[in-house]
């Protein structure tokens, strides 16, 4: 083996070994310190990475929860309040129980209820589609039907119904991500309190247009007439842009405003038939020798 040689590899080697040593120093007087606790968490959480929490993933939400010194401003809607309770564990804090919620359509503006006008030959996107014009119907704040949301939804909680021409929420898999709330361009998805039995009751309407354009345009529009609005007994209703708006916190599922509804906007789920009352025919009286005229 030559001289040459032997100095080469004796060279290169120490070359390696001071860079190794450089590196290792740099690592370590740079190196960033995690708190362990946040693996622990991104453990506990159920690593759907949807967003509904408000940050970009499970990690994110993690390193978050860490940084906090209470939890009232955080919740993995997905994981719900047992999650919440395990993370709030973790790191030796007081969880906020919050109700479970469900995604819910505000527009009924089926095939039926709602006639086409046109017809869109542009992309079947509910966002390029809003971008370019109101829609195929005379009600420019109903359902595009392109099924943005049905795209975005990481659960499979979301399908097309052929014969509405709708999307339709499955409960069961729902989780309140509101990815669909942020995907459809007409702000038409609501996250409501889940009630008992999962009973709802909403408006199933946007349009703010006033009560005969409204009501030209859809069959079951709000026409913001109002009668809802008087007749709810916990203060459970606002008007607002000639449209009636239901607050799932406040409403006791009572049903009186589905009755008063002129246009049967507003819609009622998983309640028992109504009961009908028989109609009491008043019995014909004979008339006295009193009820004769005096002349």
């Amino acid at each position: 083996m030559s001289i040459t040689l032997i100095y080469t590899v004796v060279v290169l080697s120490a070359i390696g070994i001071i860079a190794a040593i450089i590196l290792y120093y740099v690592s370590q007087k740079f190196m960033v310190h995690e708190d362990p606790r946040i693996d622990q968490i991104e453990e506990a959480l159920p690593s759907a990475n949807c967003g509904g929490c408000g940050y970009a993933g499970c990690r994110a939400f993690a390193e978050a929860c860490v940084e906090e010194n209470e939890l009232s401003s955080l919740f993995c809607p997905v994981g719900g309040n047992e999650c919440m309770n395990e993370v709030a564990n973790i790191l030796g804090l007081e969880a906020v129980q919050k109700a479970p919620k469900v995604a819910v359509l505000r527009c009924n503006g089926t095939c039926d209820h709602r006639p086409k006008t046109n017809q869109f030959d542009g992309a079947k996107s509910c966002s390029a589609a809003s971008s370019l014009y109101s829609g195929e119907t005379a009600c420019a704040f109903g359902c595009l039907g392109y099924g943005d949301c049905v795209d975005v939804c990481d659960f499979d909680a979301l399908h097309m119904n052929p014969e509405t021409g709708l999307p339709e929420v499955d409960d069961e898999k729902c989780t309140a991500c509101g990815a669909c709330v942020d995907a459809c361009p007409k702000d038409l998805f609501e996250l409501r309190k889940k009630m008992p039995k999962d009973r709802k009751i909403y408006v199933a309407c946007r349009n703010e247009d006033k009560g005969a354009a409204a009501k030209k345009a859809c069959d079951v529009a709000c026409i913001g007439c109002s009668k809802c609005f008087k007749e709810c007994p916990f203060d459970a209703i606002t008007m607002e842009n000639n449209l009636a708006f239901i607050d799932s916190d406040k409403c006791k599922l009572c049903r009186k405003c589905v009755t008063v509804c002129p246009t049967n906007s507003i819609i009622e789920v998983n309640f028992p038939p109504r009961k009908i009352k028989p109609e009491q025919v008043a019995e014909p009286t004979s008339a006295g020798p009193d009820s004769t005229d005096k002349a």
